[in-house]
């Protein structure tokens, strides 16, 4: 059975259907929030101990002390004032999707102080009320030209987002000649 869950932003809490409601808004405000609070700790108790988090930028992070280290140290490294909402949130007990706007003042030289703004969709893999795996598909060339970065700098960094596609066992299929 899916439940399906109104937007999710910093001022209000979404209404949703059966009954892990409470839970589920719950646990992606208090994901959000973590973020938004450099509270690296709180992030990661909402993983399993065994838990993963596929950042679209900075790779995999396995292990609650390396997903609570992502938050503390690699987040608020080159960026600040975290802004994280998910949208539309739809679960089966076992899988989470939402769709999220996220952006984040840089702090990164030639960025000069400008708000890097994206959107994308979270995907959850759940169990027992925590999550086990963090991946994300995200629109990121906006905060790319949001922070400045030089147009051979984009392309580097978009190649590269694409060879990890490519190297996915899913599509294998597709590069098929």
């Amino acid at each position: 059975m899916l439940r399906i869950a109104s937007t999710l932003s910093h001022k209000g809490r979404g209404k949703e259907e059966g009954d892990n409601a409470m839970n589920t808004a719950t646990m992606l405000r208090t994901f959000c929030d973590a973020v938004e609070q450099h509270d690296g700790k709180a992030f990661a108790e909402l993983f399993t101990e065994d838990g993963v988090y596929h950042d679209v930028f900075y790779g995999a992070f396995e292990g609650r002390a390396k997903i609570a280290e992502l938050i503390d140290d690699w987040f608020y490294r080159t960026a600040t004032d975290f802004r994280w909402d998910m949208h539309a949130p739809v679960t089966d007990g076992h899988t989470l999707y939402a769709r999220y706007t996220f952006s984040y003042k840089s702090t990164l030289p030639e960025a000069q102080g400008a708000r890097a703004m994206f959107e994308g969709v979270a995907i959850m893999k759940l169990r027992d009320g925590k999550i086990t795996e963090y991946h994300e598909v995200a629109n990121t060339a906006p905060a790319f030209v949001d922070i400045k970065f030089a147009p051979e700098r984009i392309a580097k960094i978009v190649a590269k987002q694409g060879a990890a596609l490519k190297a996915r066992p899913e599509m294998k299929r597709h590069l098929a000649e």
